[in-house]
């Protein structure tokens, strides 16, 4: 992790942009003043003759200037020239050519004149060229006959363009032309051969000249090399020789110079350009080149060498570069040196340039126009564009060589001077001019700014301010009579005020006054003064592996009162957040690490006003790249060393290389294993087999992986030799019962060691001592015929190649092929051990009668019958092997109580032999298997039902079923219960003793011999346990209580407005507002009163409604909330307070005596309004 510093003024707030610091002053655009050049074309023009051409020349000044332009010197009328034209408000110069005319009828030189009443401004001599490509001159060239080891040159010879055009070398094809410290291009744009090598035939050479503003490259006829040698070229055995001129006949050579000539020579330069020297030699090896300064050491900041150490340049040359410099060319046959001594001239260079000066009448002032060079540069004054000699004369003004002095100057002395300064290697122009103004001061920047800068940091508060004369300027803080300047405040000429560090204390308000005789002017400026933004937790360096997840922390303190920027870059460059990775306040995530996210990571926390910034970097390890540039040295007949380049470890060091080799021979494109060598090493010694043609790759391999492979090297191929070896793993075996099939593994290519590889098979039957049988083979297999039944033969396979015989091969015993067997086992006795298990015993059979190796005796046996009545069974038939010439063996896994019937034959490698008499035995009864489809059912909280079927195997006669049974409740059982149930018995209930407890049941059947495996169940939870405790837990919660209160206040409230608006209704008495009396039958009479409600209060019809003595009538449903309860008590919550309440069962007598009931009554008010 590292924090870079920041810029002593990057934290700064406001850097305000000043009219410069003790630079020109500017005069404010309203007031009057002389033409000033603002923008021009360079003194060398040089344009594209396809486009229009173009001429700049603006100036400002008030009035605005008018512009006239010159042409070699003399007037150019613009006017007269219909392609001619120039812009509006400008002096800027169009040429039009789209309706013809040719570039070159303009070139010249060109100066442009802006002029008003008070002066006329010159820009520089613009010469104009256009830009030229002319076409390379057609020749034939022969081709170029050199002998091998010599020096050649061939000279491009460009045609002249302007500019010069960019000179590359190229094939015919074009393919860029290999350079390298024995072949270059020189500076001069020709192609360089230290010495030639018969492999430099390969190729033809062209070259071509790149035009800059045509966009055009032209390519010249390709030179074509013959190569006088030797001896023949072998790229596999020559051209990686240690010593490879000596050993293809090349004479060594002491160095000499091809460019430049002899061994000295100069060169000038200009001041300012850079210095190119350029050294090439020739010589058997390649020399080497070195430079050197005489009487002292080469400029280490400027100096760099070039086009592999043949050329030196030195940028931006100066007085102090000049002197003698010696380029030293060395092999091992010697060394020649070449002085090449460089003058330094300069054109000229401002030491004083004129500014413009401003002056009240009366005052004086001088302009000064100073320049250096070499040789020295004259001076020339001019005014208004004319000579100062031809001038009218000006009392007030007097020439002291490069100084014009003015005294009490007035208004008429207002002009443009120019000074002219050159030599033979250029010039300078300069305009100024003396302006004559009364003005009282002037603030020329808004009133009130405010200014934020942050704390400790260093600022300029600028003031910028105009009159005539000049005025003074001072500085107040907070409208304090001292004026600002010494120990933490400077001002400057132009009056900027400097705060060197800015504190707490220097937070206010800042006030600039400018005074002159003509009167004064203020502004002032706020300051605030804010926190800096820092990175308190900064990035730390971290080290991943592909695939892993990387945090970068960033965690930052700001100024509140700022907003906070965080950005990241990767190597400086903005990092771009993609799906894998999340950027947040304080961290960046990078998930899934790749090798493209290795590299430097930096944090920039920033504000409007300043920034923090937090590198680290991240390291990625992975795979290493491939190695490269495999070249084959010390070739020898059966080794050669190889050596190569390793490419980056990718920051995982690597631990070994693989070199694998292909051979085009046998296998073609299959690459195998070779050697392997350790991490720290680039080449190794190959050991090699003959008649192989080699080719060769290399493999990085590190903690993370394996790089790909490297490029394949050149092919090596090495001389031939009679077999080392034999093929291995011979065998001879029979496939029918009449032959021999003798087989072998093949031999690959770097065994084979010689062309046309084949084998010399022998055979003989063993211990009969007769003659050899042999054929010759080309593959890896031969079948011998006519063998008598499985017989032993000895067995030789030979390699053999075109240069002779392998080894003599061992001898391996074989055997011709097998035939059935003839007998079968005798005395078969069978012992019954248990219900699923026998034992066997028989007697051996004669060797003979097996024809072939005797692989086991088999006893084949099958499941007759059951001895249960009407239960099917099958008869598939097993087997049982017994490996090797065994007398006895044990057959398991038998079905109890049951018929089965068994035969034995003897088995070799052809099959099996004939089968024996048929035994037959039966199995005792065992225990049954786990009773089928065990259920527990749980129909209601008292009582539990069980259920199940009769076992799949029996295997005996069923004698009932055993039950055990316990309660549990977690982790508390109760006592274990037992029950015991006849064969026919399949169901069984338990009475629960608790509704809360659940069972646990465990059941088998039962046989004579015992009980049989058994099934184990578990009852079903109880359906309300659940319930319970997920209503024990929503009680608890606090946004249920929550609940619960704002409902029973909505309640409340509705009840409170229900009981005002039926008391609102009121009633009235009938009879005493009526005259019509009321029928027996009208059912709203009771006491001769009415309810008068609103609409809206009348209850809903087909609900529950409320009668004239104040008890709720249920209409369809008998239901009550006492029917949902555990308990039976009509109680809904714990405490009973809720439903008791409001309960609606009351006794008729209670209702009868309260006539209003129906009016206050809380549930009838609800009806109501319902």
């Amino acid at each position: 992790m590292a924090r870079p510093q920041p810029p002593p003024w990057g934290h700064t707030a406001f850097l305000l942009c000043l009219l410069g610091i003790g630079g020109a002053i500017e005069i404010p655009m309203d007031l009057p003043q002389p033409p000033t050049i603002t923008k021009q074309s360079v003194k060398d023009h040089i344009v594209d003759p396809r486009d229009n051409i173009l001429i700049e020349c603006e100036a400002k000044g008030n009035p605005a200037p008018s512009f006239h332009w010159t042409r070699n010197s003399r007037f150019f009328n613009v006017a007269k020239d219909p392609r001619v034209s120039m812009r509006r408000r400008s002096g800027t110069l169009v040429i039009d050519f789209r309706s013809g005319g040719r570039p070159e009828e303009y070139e010249g030189e060109y100066q442009c004149f802006a002029r008003n009443k008070f002066g006329t401004a010159l820009s520089n001599r613009i010469r104009l060229q256009v830009s030229k490509s002319p076409l390379w001159p057609k020749e034939n060239l022969d081709p170029v006959v050199v002998q091998e080891g010599a020096p050649l040159t061939l000279q491009c010879n460009p045609p002249p363009g302007l500019p010069s055009p960019v000179i590359f070398w190229m094939s015919s094809s074009m393919e860029p032309i290999t350079q390298d410290k024995r072949v270059s291009q020189g500076h001069n744009g020709d192609l360089y051969f230290s010495n030639v090598l018969v492999q430099d035939m390969q190729t033809d050479y062209s070259c071509n000249a790149r035009f800059h503003f045509t966009h055009t490259i032209q390519q010249k006829n390709p030179f074509t090399l013959k190569v006088l040698t030797n001896h023949p070229y072998n790229d596999s055995s020559l051209r990686n020789h240690p010593d490879m001129y000596s050993a293809r006949g090349v004479a060594e050579r002491t160095p000499s110079f091809m460019y430049p000539q002899g061994t000295s020579s100069s060169q000038m330069v200009l001041r300012g350009t850079d210095l190119l020297l350029e050294c090439i030699a020739s010589g058997v090896p390649t020399p080497d080149i070195a430079w050197y300064k005489k009487g002292g050491d080469l400029p280490s900041d400027k100096a760099k060498f070039e086009n592999f150490n043949k050329a030196l340049r030195i940028t931006s040359v100066s007085e102090e570069d000049s002197g003698e410099y010696f380029c030293l060319a060395s092999n091992k046959m010697g060394s020649i040196r070449h002085t090449i001594s460089v003058r330094v001239k300069a054109a000229p260079y401002w030491l004083e340039e004129p500014k413009n000066l401003i002056l009240a009448p009366g005052e004086d002032g001088r302009l000064v126009c100073r320049a250096n060079g070499n040789p020295k540069p004259t001076v020339q004054w001019m005014v208004n564009g004319e000579p100062l000699q031809s001038a009218p004369p000006n009392p007030n003004r007097e020439v002291a060589g490069d100084t014009i002095i003015f005294r009490d100057t007035q208004i008429s002395s207002r002009a443009v001077y120019q000074c002219n300064t050159s030599n033979e290697h250029g010039y300078l122009l300069a305009n100024a001019f003396v302006s004559v103004l009364d003005v009282p001061p002037r603030m020329l920047s808004p009133r009130n700014q405010l200014i934020r800068v942050i704390l400790y940091n260093r600022t300029r508060l600028d003031c910028p301010f105009f009159g005539s004369p000049i005025p003074t300027l001072r500085w107040f803080k907070n409208g304090q009579g001292s004026n600002l300047d010494g120990g933490n405040y400077h001002v400057y000429e132009n009056g900027s005020l400097e705060i060197k560090m800015i504190r707490k204390e220097d937070q206010g308000i800042y006030t600039c006054v400018a005074t002159n005789i003509l009167g004064k002017a203020e502004n002032q400026v706020r300051l605030e003064v804010k926190d800096p933004t820092r990175i308190f937790r900064m990035p730390e360096d971290q080290t991943a592996k592909r695939g892993t997840t990387v945090q970068l922390e960033c965690r930052v303190k700001h100024d509140p009162s700022l907003k906070l920027t965080v950005s990241w870059l990767k190597d400086d460059e903005p990092l771009y957040i993609g799906n894998r990775m999340k950027k947040e306040d304080d961290s960046l995530t990078i998930f899934g690490v790749a090798e493209r996210d290795h590299g430097s990571y930096t944090c920039i926390a920033s504000t409007e006003l300043d920034q923090d910034l937090a590198k680290a970097y991240l390291t990625v390890l992975g795979r290493p790249d491939r190695p490269r540039d495999l070249e084959l040295t010390d070739l020898a007949e059966r080794s050669v060393r190889l050596t190569w380049i390793p490419g980056d470890d990718n920051n995982s060091p690597i631990t070994e290389y693989v070199v694998q080799f292909e051979e085009d021979q046998f296998q073609p494109g299959i690459w195998h294993d070779h050697s392997k060598f350790p991490g720290g090493v680039n080449s190794g010694v190959l050991q090699l087999s003959p008649y192989v043609n080699y080719q060769f790759r290399v493999i990085a391999v590190n903690e993370v992986g394996s790089s790909h492979p490297s490029l394949p090297s050149e092919r090596y191929r090495t001389s031939g030799a009679p077999p080392e070896s034999n093929p291995g793993d011979v065998k001879g075996e029979g496939t029918r019962k009449n032959n021999m099939e003798i087989t072998w593994t093949p031999m690959n290519a770097t065994s084979a060691f010689g062309p046309n590889l084949r084998y010399i098979v022998r055979w003989r039957r063993r211990e009969t001592r007769e003659t050899w049988n042999n054929v010759t083979v080309w593959g890896s297999r031969y079948v011998v015929g006519q063998t008598p039944v499985y017989v032993p033969y000895e067995i030789r396979v030979q390699a053999e190649n075109d240069f002779g015989k392998g080894p003599e091969p061992d001898t391996v015993i074989g055997y011709s092929g097998e035939d059935y067997p003839r007998a079968a086992p005798t005395d078969v006795k069978v012992r019954v051990l248990n219900s699923t298990a026998i034992s066997l015993q028989w007697n051996r059979v004669y060797s003979d009668t097996v024809q072939g190796q005797l692989r086991e005796y088999r006893a084949y046996y099958w499941r007759e019958s059951s001895l249960l009545k009407n239960l099917w069974v099958s008869q598939k038939r097993q087997h049982a092997s017994f490996s090797g010439d065994r007398l006895r063996g044990v057959v398991s896994r038998l079905f109890p109580y049951s018929n089965y019937k068994l035969e034995m034959v003897v088995v070799n490698g052809r099959g099996d032999g004939p089968r024996s008499e048929t035994k037959e035995f039966t199995t005792p009864e065992g225990v049954p298997s786990a009773p089928r489809r065990f259920r527990v059912r749980q129909p209601n909280l008292q009582t539990i039902t069980l259920e199940w079927d009769h076992p799949e195997h029996p295997n005996g006669i069923l004698t009932g079923y055993s039950l055990r049974y316990a309660a549990f409740n977690g982790t508390k059982v109760g006592k274990q219960m037992v029950e015991n149930f006849s064969p026919n018995d399949t169901k069984f209930t338990v009475q629960r003793a608790d509704p809360v407890s659940r069972y646990r049941f465990t059941l088998s059947a039962r046989t004579q011999v015992g009980a049989g495996e058994a099934v184990t169940e578990e009852s079903p939870a109880p359906p309300n346990e659940a319930y319970t405790n997920n209503q024990a837990d929503i009680a608890t919660q606090g946004w249920f209580i929550g609940l619960m209160c704002a409902i029973a206040l909505l309640v409340l409230i509705l009840l409170i407005v229900c009981f005002i608006k039926r008391s609102r209704g009121g009633k009235y008495p009938v009879r005493e507002k009526k005259d019509v009396p009321l029928g027996p039958e009208d059912p709203k009479e009771e006491d001769g009163s009415f309810d008068y409600s609103d609409e809206d209060n009348k209850p809903l019809q087909g609900g529950s409604q409320t009668s004239l003595d104040g008890t709720i009538k249920q209409q369809e449903s008998d239901d009550s909330l006492v029917d949902y309860g555990e308990g039976g008590e009509g109680q809904f919550n714990e405490d009973g307070s809720f439903i008791g309440q409001y309960t609606v069962k009351k006794d008729k007598e209670e209702t009868e005596g309260n006539e209003s009931s129906e009016a206050t009554s809380p549930v009838n008010a609800i009806y109501s309004l319902a």
